[in-house]
């Protein structure tokens, strides 16, 4: 499985977010732009919040794997990649995400004067700051379930490679 990129992930928020803008735009000139919903910055910040549990369990885990402890509990090789696919795709997803709604944010930067749209610029906002959360919550799985390469081992006691 290739591992994901910054580069990546940020150009595919930037391009959402340019097509985002530009659809608020268009939308807003045509009618009324839909409402940003009040649970998106809930819903990816719960996501993000289950990424780093995740991230933090296995850490510990297979650092008490390494370090031989009697009472160390081994990380299931199905369950890991399981977890890794989830953290890849819930990254890819979220920079969609923030970018469909740090677009939506920005032209509404514009209307803060109206109640309303102030609001909904906040909600955006958040999104947009919870989908960053998601993002970094599934780097760190994703790094945290990387396998050592050849010639990296760095397990206590070990003899250097000369």
């Amino acid at each position: 499985m290739k591992q994901l990129r910054v580069r990546t992930l940020a150009g595919l928020l930037v391009v959402a977010a340019v097509l985002s803008w530009a659809g608020a735009r268009l939308w807003d000139a045509l009618g009324t732009l839909p409402a940003v919903p009040l649970f998106a910055p809930i819903v990816l910040a719960a996501i993000a919040a289950v990424l780093l549990a995740t991230a933090l369990a296995f850490r510990s885990r297979l650092r008490a794997q390494r370090e031989r402890r009697p009472e160390a509990k081994g990380v299931d090789p199905l369950v890991a990649a399981r977890a890794l696919v989830f953290g890849q795709a819930s990254a890819l997803v979220a920079s969609l995400v923030a970018g469909l709604y740090g677009g939506v944010a920005v032209f509404l930067l514009g209307y803060l004067e109206v109640p309303a749209r102030a609001d909904q610029a906040l909600y955006a906002g958040a999104s947009l700051v919870a989908g960053v959360g998601v993002i970094a919550a599934g780097l760190f799985l994703e790094r945290v379930c990387k396998l050592p390469e050849d010639g990296d081992d760095d397990t206590p006691g070990a003899a250097p490679t000369v």
